[in-house]
């Protein structure tokens, strides 16, 4: 014990190379240390990511026994990095080992080949978790120029791709902060600025996204460029390095029992492997005093982990968490936490995994190809041969199928309109995770979410057949076929079934064209019924020209994948007539979205993010601090994401003001509860039964996390049905909807018929952990969207939150329409 706390106290005055190295002596010393090259000691402050990958590439350039390449870019630019670790035979061979280490995985190649391992050291997912980085660069270096014995025989019998900041944007963010902050004399306060970086902080991306739970999803560049490079090697063994509370000490798997029932992953690797690789961990820490713990509060049970992905890959995916020293130095309960100390824990890890793998390459290997023959051999034995779904919005389809497809899931086009994914193929075990849902579960309480189904994410009405399908593999490029835009001297209309319609309405609009929206359906002889929120553009009123608007109109049906029609008479062959007053011009949104202190950053990077990269439209952010000097009036819409509003009662009545003069409030989560107790809206929240609370009884004191966490959501789908003649249900075709809910946020219906458009089903449950309690007094006697008016203004109120990580295809278009048509919502009431 004395030995840890003499190296948990240890200082950045005392540390030097030798604190991580010294065991891999020697070193060749033609190739320089983190330390020679960066000019300064690891641990004594913040590395930027240009700093990192200058250093792997100069470890690329002078020795032979490494390469570098790059598998994208985030999105501020900068590069997503690996460099390759091996003997320079084998780097020669790279394209060799590449394919029979594949063959032999996907059972290509009957006999295991004598090959080296495949070892992903993945670092940095969180970018204010900084250590880990730091470790990726002493990692490196002793993987490359170290002469150990024990070191050359990693190099012999593995391929190491190290991966040193999978979130470059988020890092160089924390990079800034705490090294602007670092004291000379070190601060250990905590309440000091560098352990406490402003809003949004570096742990996400550049729209906020949290990137360990997009490997699932697949929304940013980061995650998608990993994917592509994944499903290139399969790799054998994966690490995920993260930081938690500073008051802790160290983790490593295995971790806490999978949540799930019947967990789609075989036993052998949440019990055998993780259990074999745990004592390499465990021999490696107490060989430097380090504590550590396993088995508790973390769980691999969502797939969307950089440490649970792998697993579904006939990979190991390896978990590690340090206590975070939140800069370079933090008093605790122990003491003192320095960052060198969080660095050498995660070297020492770095190391121990490679170690494990390498003496233990043929068990994995084995354990690989066994994983995908099982995933035959399950798939045979199931009933349900395939998942079948028909297109009604292409590019929501489409956007669905790429998801698919960059999972290497195979998909079959069986009709025009018609696609079927077969059960029978190696990525079974992704199928499942698309498709199927569950309501029983082993436990009730989730590290993230019970429930992730990602056709539900795009809203894909699916059955599953019994009969194996036929039919092409899906190519997306050829998937959305076009006609040629006919030009009209009168009027161009288009079909609101689409995902791109607002993205094409902003798009003309921002070009200077007045595009109306059909709040009753019309038709044509020509191209029959056009529904709710179909789109009319008159070519007369414009002020451009016809063939000016023509070649606009070219363009944007070019870019948004949309078919548009060329029509030239204004009678209807039913429906409304062109010319009716219910084809009404749209406004074009002028948004503004609330961020800073006390705003989540989740959700606002979310709207960010769906407003910049799919529909094309700016949003002014505003920090909630300068909230008092916005001239409101400037603009048409207000969004309000989860968060806590502390409004005071002159804030509350210039919020109150604008709205009545005719303008839109979008609020969702918390921010719906916000308006609601502040009395911006006179709509109400559903509260526990007062006869429902239960007298106090005494209880294990060890069972208050399961009990109190069994009645939260930590994400499930609940079923909506929605009215297409809303203007919130344009676009829609099923009346059912599936909505992703992971608060308690529960509204009230409103008091006028005609306010909720949304409304939970009678038996609303799809997939995920709810309890009885929520299912009894909770989800009856809620409403998920309802639109309150303000005189002659109106909030929209979503309980949840309609844009969930990037993923919610199947909602963002009721937040879209709430964006583009909210000055058209009213909320009618019956006289008396």
């Amino acid at each position: 014990m004395r030995i840890f706390f003499l190296l948990f106290l240890a200082t950045t005055s005392l540390v030097g190379q030798d604190y991580f190295t010294e065991r891999y002596q020697p070193f060749q010393p033609s190739i320089p240390s983190p330390e020679a090259f960066l000019e300064y000691e690891i641990g004594s402050q913040h590395t930027r990511h240009d700093q990192i990958v200058a250093y792997l590439r100069e470890l690329a350039a002078v020795s032979d026994q490494a390469e570098i390449t790059y598998y994208g870019k985030t999105h501020e630019g900068r590069k997503l990095t690996l460099l390759i670790v091996s003997t320079s035979e084998n780097l020669a061979e790279l394209g060799s080992i590449q394919k029979q280490h594949l063959d032999y995985a996907q059972g290509r190649l009957e006999s295991r080949p004598d090959i080296p391992a495949i070892i992903n050291l993945a670092y940095n997912v969180h970018g204010n978790e900084p250590s880990s980085s730091e470790a990726a660069m002493l990692a490196a270096y002793t993987l490359v120029a170290s002469q150990d014995p024990q070191i050359q025989s990693f190099r012999e019998n593995a391929i190491i791709f190290i991966d040193p900041t999978i979130n470059p944007d988020g890092r160089d963010r924390h990079t800034q902060w705490a090294n602007t902050y670092k004291g000379s004399p070190l601060v250990s306060d905590p309440l000091d600025a560098e352990h406490n970086e402003a809003w949004p902080r570096g742990r996400t991306n550049h729209y906020w996204f949290d990137l360990n739970r997009d490997w699932l999803l697949a929304i940013n560049p980061e995650s998608q460029g990993k994917l592509n490079w994944y499903h290139q090697w399969y790799p054998n063994v994966v690490t995920d390095f993260h930081e938690m509370g500073t008051q802790s000490t160290y983790f490593f798997e295995p971790m806490k029992v999978n949540g799930s029932k019947d967990p789609i992953m075989p036993k052998d690797n949440y019990i055998k492997l993780n259990n074999l690789f745990a004592t390499y961990f465990s021999q490696n820490l107490d060989s430097i005093g380090s504590l550590y713990f396993t088995k508790e509060v973390f769980d691999g049970t969502y797939p969307g982990y950089g440490s649970s992905y792998p697993d579904l890959q006939g990979g190991l995916g390896l978990l590690f968490e340090q206590a975070s020293s939140r800069g370079l130095k933090q008093k605790t309960a122990y003491g003192e936490i320095s960052f060198p100390f969080t660095i050498r824990n995660q070297f020492v890890s770095s190391l121990a995994t490679v170690q494990a793998a390498v003496e233990n390459k043929a068990l994995l290997r084995d354990y690989q190809k066994a994983f995908f023959e099982s995933a035959l051999t399950r798939s045979k034995r199931r009933k349900i041969k395939a998942y079948n779904f028909t297109e009604t919005d292409q590019n929501r389809t489409r956007a669905f199928l790429d998801k698919l497809i960059r999972h290497r899931v195979e998909v079959l086009k069986t009709g025009t309109h018609s696609y079927s994914v077969p059960t029978e193929q190696p990525q079974y075990r992704m199928v499942q995770t698309f498709f199927e849902t569950y309501d029983t579960y082993r436990d009730s309480v989730y590290y993230d979410a019970s429930a992730w189904s990602v056709a539900n994410f795009y809203n894909i009405k699916y059955k599953a057949a019994l009969k194996t399908p036929s039919g092409t593999p899906v190519a997306l490029e050829d998937l959305i076929q076009l006609q040629p835009l006919q030009k009209s001297n009168y009027a161009y209309v288009v079909e609101s079934k689409d995902y791109h319609i607002p993205a094409l309405t902003y798009y003309l609009q921002d070009q200077g064209i007045t595009v109306a929206s059909a709040f009753k359906p019309f038709g044509t002889k020509e191209e029959g019924l056009f529904s709710f929120g179909s789109l009319v553009i008159p070519v007369a009123p414009q002020k451009k020209t016809a063939e000016e608007v023509y070649e606009i109109l070219s363009q944007a049906q070019d870019q948004f994948k949309i078919q548009i029609q060329d029509v030239s008479t204004g009678f209807s062959s039913s429906g409304v007539d062109l010319g009716s007053r219910y084809i009404q011009p749209l406004k074009q949104p002028k948004a503004v979205l609330l961020i800073g202190d006390g705003v989540g950053s989740y959700e606002a990077g979310e709207v960010w993010h769906l407003l910049d990269t799919r529909v094309g439209m700016p949003i002014t952010k505003v920090h909630q601090n300068d909230f008092s000097q916005v001239p409101l009036d400037q603009y048409n819409t207000l969004v309000l994401v989860s968060g806590n509003y502390k409004w005071d009662e002159k804030t509350t009545e210039k919020i109150k003001t604008w709205v009545a003069k005719g303008n839109t409030i979008v609020s969702q989560g918390t921010a719906t509860a916000a308006l609601i107790k502040h009395k911006i809206v006179q709509e109400q929240l559903v509260i526990q039964p007062k006869d429902s609370l239960k007298k106090a009884i005494q209880r294990p004191y060890e069972e208050a996390p399961e009990n109190l966490g069994r009645e939260q959501l930590g994400g499930v789908f609940i079923k909506g049905i929605i009215d297409h003649s809303h203007p919130l249900g344009f676009g829609y075709t099923a009346k059912e909807v599936s909505l992703y809910k992971n608060n308690l946020v529960w509204l009230q219906p409103s008091k006028s018929e005609y306010g909720t458009p949304v409304v939970y089903d009678k038996n609303p449950h799809v997939d995920g952990y709810i309890s009885k309690n929520i299912r009894e007094q909770f989800l009856p006697k809620a409403a998920p969207v309802v639109v309150s008016s303000l005189g002659k203004g109106r909030v929209v109120l979503f309980a949840e939150n309609p844009n969930f990580r990037g993923t919610a295809y199947g909602t963002n278009r009721m937040f879209l329409n709430a964006l583009f048509l909210g000055s058209h919502i009213s909320v009618p009431k019956l006289s008396n």
